[in-house]
Formats: C-alpha cells, structure tokens, sequence
C-alpha cells in the first residue's frame, strides 16, 4: 500500500467518554451541520469504538483517531495521538 493511499484516510478528533475496556477506548465525536430549511446550526454525536494499543488514552482525553481495516465486529478506528489529556480525573458531561 502507497503512502497516500494510507495517508488519504479520514481522521476525526473527538473525546473518550470510556476507557473501561483493554485495548479500546470508546471516543464521542461531535459535528455541526447547517439545517436545510431552517439555517439553524445543529449538534450531532456520534460514538466509535476505537483500538489503543498501549491504553494511553483517559477518560476526559481529546484524541484525533483514524480510520483503519476491521479490528473486531465494531473496531475500524485506530488511535492515532492523544490532543490534550483531561485536567480532571471525573467523567465527562
């Protein structure tokens, strides 16, 4: 595989609402979209499972995550670097 066809896969940044399990982080990624009719600015979420290798992601954390081949029935993201960890050790709202 060329190095721009690895490099041409989506990248989303989002933030771990749950690091409960090994190896995977669940991450809550959050988009705004214009309403066709309305004009009115919407916020929509999205939660993906997400492979990290060394469990260096916490709860709190933001991360940019990219796409990747199927890791399990619902793991095709792998983390790719953690953006800014969570000041607080509490969950996220």
């Amino acid at each position: 595989m060329s190095a721009e066809t690895r490099n041409s896969r989506r990248t989303l940044q989002g933030v771990v609402v749950s690091d409960r399990m090994d190896k995977t982080i669940t991450v809550r990624v959050e988009r705004l979209f214009k309403h066709p009719k309305y004009k009115k600015y919407i916020r929509r979420h999205k939660k993906y499972l997400v492979h990290d290798e060394e469990n260096q992601a916490g709860l709190g954390d933001t991360v940019d995550l990219g796409e990747c081949r199927p890791l399990s029935k619902n793991k095709r993201w792998r983390l790719l670097s953690v953006v800014r960890k969570s000041t607080t050790s509490g969950g996220v709202q």
